[in-house]
């Protein structure tokens, strides 16, 4: 009898590992729900896709030839050290910094890329003139990455060349280049659209601005939408919501805009608020907005600390509406932001 017993309770045994064995890793059966604390934010877990546009530093046609050779050359000679200081230094390259089109290239910038076998579209005639002298440089805001790759920059070419140039935080793009034309800073970090919106005179600028001239194109700003509500999974779904859209009149908002008009949408179909980076970051941790538009370079430090404090999410476009803002604009391109940048 005893052993009668022990086989039976060995059997039951069997069939109990046997069921459980059946049940798929991660099944949500009401006997295998993961806790709700474990669930990753979308943004570590997932690609994102989305469209960028260029980072382009420009510089003030009366800026010394010379000077700008030397900071041009300073950064990708040492492109090795800058990256040890800075993520984006790693994406410096040549061949993207040689490849605007849209405006033309400072003589001093145009020299080196010359020296290294790149020949550029366009060099500004009559620019480089200019007496040496230290230079401030336009990023944007401290939470952004012009203004944490700037300083690096700029720290980093002071220190190897007998000038300084000083990095300083502004309102981005637009300010930068009208900045710029008002002899305020001499550098400047801008989006590749809004530099050309300034050149032409078209969007943001009512009559052209030309008296610069590019640099260098150093990385890809990705059009980042972010939120901590985790509903969110679509452009269409903001829809009713309170968005930030970039600060009025900047290259935020209009690429905002072009984003919605992708998918059938204005600012009228949302509640639009108008902040930069840094305010944008705080309306979604204090619960005041439900999503945000960002663009800059990824990972940005607004969104990087926002992450810090909770779940992020990052809104993907598809491939459909990618297709229809590359095929209305000439500025973007298709962009994927890896899983985990944040």
């Amino acid at each position: 009898m005893k052993k009668l017993i022990a086989i039976l309770l060995v059997l039951g045994l069997l069939l109990t590992l046997g069921a459980c064995s059946k049940s798929a890793p991660g099944a949500t059966s009401p006997g295998n729900v993961a806790p709700a604390a474990t669930k990753a934010p979308a943004a570590a877990v997932s690609d994102t896709s989305t469209v960028a546009v260029g980072a382009v530093i420009l510089a003030r046609d009366d800026v010394n030839e010379d000077e700008i050779y030397a900071f041009v050359s300073t950064i990708f000679e040492n492109t090795a050290a800058i990256t040890e200081q800075h993520a984006k230094g790693g994406e410096l390259d040549l061949k993207f910094a040689s490849s605007v089109t849209s405006v033309p290239y400072h003589p001093g910038a145009a020299r080196y890329f010359q020296e290294k076998g790149v020949t550029v579209a366009a060099v500004k005639e009559g620019a480089g003139t200019g007496a040496k002298a230290n230079l401030t440089f336009g990023t944007g805001s401290d939470t952004g990455t012009y203004y944490g790759f700037g300083s690096v920059l700029a720290n980093y070419v002071s220190n190897a060349n007998d000038f300084t140039v000083t990095a300083v935080t502004s309102g981005g793009s637009k300010a930068n280049i009208e900045d710029m034309n008002a002899n305020d800073v001499q550098l400047a970090f801008a989006q590749s659209d809004v530099m050309s919106y300034a050149f032409n005179g078209e969007r943001l600028f009512e009559a052209p601005i030309q008296g610069f001239s590019v640099v260098a194109a150093l990385y890809m700003e990705q059009v980042q939408i972010v939120t901590t509500n985790g509903a969110i999974a679509s452009v269409a779904d903001l829809k009713g919501k309170n968005v930030s859209i970039g600060a009025v009149g900047s290259g935020v908002y209009f690429n905002a805009i072009d984003v919605l008009q992708a998918y059938g949408m204005t600012e009228k179909d949302i509640k639009p608020v108008y902040q930069n980076f840094g305010d944008s970051a705080d309306s979604l941790k204090d619960g005041k907005i439900d999503a945000a538009f960002i663009v800059a370079g990824a990972p940005t430090t607004a969104i990087t600390d926002l992450a810090a404090s909770g779940s992020v999410y990052l809104v993907s476009l598809d491939d459909a509406h990618v297709k229809s803002l590359l095929a209305a604009s000439p500025f973007y391109s298709a962009y994927v932001i890896p899983a985990g940048t944040y």
